[in-house]
Protein backbone atom coordinates (compact mmCIF):
# COMPACT_ATOMS: atom_id res chain seq x y z
CA UNK A 1 0.00 0.00 0.00
CA UNK A 2 1.53 3.35 -1.22
CA UNK A 3 -0.10 6.66 0.19
CA UNK A 4 1.06 10.20 -0.24
CA UNK A 5 2.16 12.30 2.20
CA UNK A 6 2.32 16.32 1.84
CA UNK A 7 5.44 17.50 3.00
CA UNK A 8 6.64 21.25 2.89
CA UNK A 9 10.12 22.64 3.06
CA UNK A 10 10.61 24.84 5.57
CA UNK A 11 14.71 25.46 4.72
CA UNK A 12 16.29 25.42 0.93
CA UNK A 13 18.23 22.47 2.31
CA UNK A 14 16.23 20.12 3.56
CA UNK A 15 15.72 16.76 2.16
CA UNK A 16 12.88 14.82 1.30
CA UNK A 17 12.92 11.39 3.13
CA UNK A 18 12.58 8.55 0.57
CA UNK A 19 13.54 4.95 1.48
CA UNK A 20 17.27 4.02 1.06
CA UNK A 21 16.46 0.34 0.09
CA UNK A 22 13.68 -1.42 -1.15
CA UNK A 23 11.62 -3.14 2.07
CA UNK A 24 12.97 -0.62 4.31
CA UNK A 25 10.86 0.20 7.19
CA UNK A 26 11.71 4.09 7.82
CA UNK A 27 12.99 6.42 5.99
CA UNK A 28 16.23 9.31 6.69
CA UNK A 29 15.80 12.38 8.07
CA UNK A 30 18.62 14.64 7.62
CA UNK A 31 20.02 17.43 9.10
CA UNK A 32 19.34 21.27 8.13
CA UNK A 33 20.96 22.63 11.36
CA UNK A 34 22.13 21.87 14.91
CA UNK A 35 22.09 23.89 18.12
CA UNK A 36 22.10 23.24 21.65
CA UNK A 37 18.97 23.48 24.05
CA UNK A 38 19.23 24.95 27.49
CA UNK A 39 19.12 21.42 28.86
CA UNK A 40 22.16 20.63 27.26
CA UNK A 41 20.38 18.55 24.59
CA UNK A 42 21.34 18.74 20.79
CA UNK A 43 18.93 19.96 18.44
CA UNK A 44 18.35 19.26 14.85
CA UNK A 45 16.22 20.85 12.58
CA UNK A 46 15.20 18.83 9.64
CA UNK A 47 14.04 22.09 7.73
CA UNK A 48 10.80 19.76 6.96
CA UNK A 49 6.83 20.08 8.19
CA UNK A 50 4.77 17.10 7.21
CA UNK A 51 1.08 16.56 6.73
CA UNK A 52 0.21 13.69 8.02
CA UNK A 53 -3.26 11.63 8.07
CA UNK A 54 -5.43 11.54 10.94
CA UNK A 55 -5.49 8.25 11.60
CA UNK A 56 -1.84 8.00 11.46
CA UNK A 57 1.78 9.16 13.38
CA UNK A 58 4.90 9.82 12.73
CA UNK A 59 7.14 7.88 14.64
CA UNK A 60 10.97 9.12 15.12
CA UNK A 61 13.72 6.57 15.80
CA UNK A 62 17.10 7.19 16.58
CA UNK A 63 19.34 5.37 13.60
CA UNK A 64 21.46 2.52 14.41
CA UNK A 65 24.74 4.91 14.00
CA UNK A 66 23.72 6.04 17.31
CA UNK A 67 25.52 3.12 18.78
CA UNK A 68 28.93 4.56 18.00
CA UNK A 69 28.67 7.62 19.68
CA UNK A 70 27.77 8.10 23.67
CA UNK A 71 24.35 9.56 22.68
CA UNK A 72 20.52 8.71 23.06
CA UNK A 73 17.15 10.19 21.37
CA UNK A 74 15.99 12.75 23.92
CA UNK A 75 12.27 10.57 24.34
CA UNK A 76 13.12 7.71 23.36
CA UNK A 77 10.67 7.30 20.28
CA UNK A 78 9.66 10.40 19.42
CA UNK A 79 6.11 10.81 18.24
CA UNK A 80 4.31 13.02 15.35
CA UNK A 81 0.45 13.09 15.78
CA UNK A 82 -1.49 13.93 12.80
CA UNK A 83 -2.35 17.26 13.96
CA UNK A 84 1.16 18.75 14.05
CA UNK A 85 2.44 21.08 11.70
CA UNK A 86 5.46 22.48 12.71
CA UNK A 87 9.22 21.17 11.75
CA UNK A 88 10.09 17.83 12.86
CA UNK A 89 13.22 18.31 15.06
CA UNK A 90 15.52 15.69 16.79
CA UNK A 91 16.52 16.12 19.87
CA UNK A 92 19.73 13.70 21.57
CA UNK A 93 21.35 13.63 24.99
CA UNK A 94 24.48 12.31 26.00
CA UNK A 95 24.42 8.85 27.83
CA UNK A 96 25.48 8.92 31.00
CA UNK A 97 29.03 7.41 32.40
CA UNK A 98 29.78 6.17 28.22
CA UNK A 99 33.42 7.94 29.49
CA UNK A 100 34.21 5.73 31.99
CA UNK A 101 33.88 2.65 29.63
CA UNK A 102 36.97 4.30 27.36
CA UNK A 103 40.72 4.64 27.69
CA UNK A 104 42.55 8.21 28.00
CA UNK A 105 42.89 8.36 24.25
CA UNK A 106 39.80 7.46 23.29
CA UNK A 107 37.89 10.09 26.07
CA UNK A 108 39.74 12.74 24.38
CA UNK A 109 39.12 11.71 20.71
CA UNK A 110 35.45 11.04 22.15
CA UNK A 111 35.46 14.56 23.08
CA UNK A 112 37.03 15.97 19.58
CA UNK A 113 34.31 13.95 17.88
CA UNK A 114 31.49 14.62 19.49
CA UNK A 115 31.33 18.44 19.70
CA UNK A 116 27.81 17.85 17.44
CA UNK A 117 28.07 14.23 16.67
CA UNK A 118 26.10 14.77 13.93
CA UNK A 119 26.69 17.52 11.29
CA UNK A 120 24.59 19.70 9.18
CA UNK A 121 23.88 17.15 6.27
CA UNK A 122 24.00 13.90 8.14
CA UNK A 123 20.97 11.67 8.57
CA UNK A 124 19.66 11.52 12.22
CA UNK A 125 16.88 10.01 12.40
CA UNK A 126 14.52 7.79 10.94
CA UNK A 127 10.23 8.38 10.89
CA UNK A 128 8.03 5.76 10.50
CA UNK A 129 4.56 6.19 9.41
CA UNK A 130 2.17 3.87 10.78
CA UNK A 131 -1.63 3.45 10.88
CA UNK A 132 -3.47 3.72 14.54
CA UNK A 133 -6.64 1.93 15.18
CA UNK A 134 -8.74 3.65 17.45
CA UNK A 135 -9.52 2.07 20.88
CA UNK A 136 -11.78 2.63 23.65
CA UNK A 137 -11.19 1.06 27.20
CA UNK A 138 -13.86 -1.04 28.97
CA UNK A 139 -13.07 -1.20 32.83
CA UNK A 140 -13.77 -4.93 34.03
CA UNK A 141 -13.34 -6.50 37.28
CA UNK A 142 -10.96 -8.80 35.93
CA UNK A 143 -9.05 -10.14 33.10
CA UNK A 144 -8.65 -13.20 31.37
CA UNK A 145 -5.71 -15.45 32.45
CA UNK A 146 -2.53 -16.25 29.71
CA UNK A 147 0.32 -17.97 30.26
CA UNK A 148 2.42 -14.89 31.69
CA UNK A 149 -0.31 -13.58 33.66
CA UNK A 150 1.44 -10.69 36.01
CA UNK A 151 4.87 -11.77 35.22
CA UNK A 152 6.79 -8.46 34.28
CA UNK A 153 10.19 -7.51 33.40
CA UNK A 154 12.37 -10.22 32.73
CA UNK A 155 10.06 -12.66 33.80
CA UNK A 156 10.43 -14.55 30.28
CA UNK A 157 13.46 -15.25 30.55
CA UNK A 158 17.04 -13.62 31.01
Amino acid sequence: MEMEIKIVKLHPNAIIPTYSVDGDAGMDLTAVSTTVDVNGNRVYGTGLAIEIPKGFAGLIFPRSSVSKYGLHLANSIGLIDSGYRGEIICKFKPTKNFDTLLNPADKFKLQLETQHIYYVGDKIAQILILPLPKFQFIEVVELSNSIRNKGGFGSTGK
